[in-house]
């Protein structure tokens, strides 16, 4: 089942923390401008964007961009 995008943003941003965009773009690669307009729900990653993602902050790709009960913390526990 397909998240809407609000809740993948939101997702992304919980567990971003205290990083920068521009930290997680510098480590994983991805545009700055790209994981902006995912945080903002205006875009969805592409399929390789989404495991980037789901490597980089720990997490099965199923439960960030596809699981409707999951609920993240960031490293900080927030």
């Amino acid at each position: 089942m397909k998240l809407d995008m609000m809740v993948i943003g939101k997702r992304l941003r919980t567990l971003r923390g205290a990083r920068t965009i521009q930290q997680v773009s510098d480590e994983t690669g991805i545009a700055w401008s790209n994981i902006c307009c995912y945080e903002l729900g205006r875009r969805r990653p592409s399929d390789e964007n989404k495991i980037t993602l789901a490597n980089y902050y720990g997490v099965p790709v199923q439960n960030l961009f596809f699981d409707e009960d999951m609920t993240f913390r960031n490293n900080n526990g927030e």
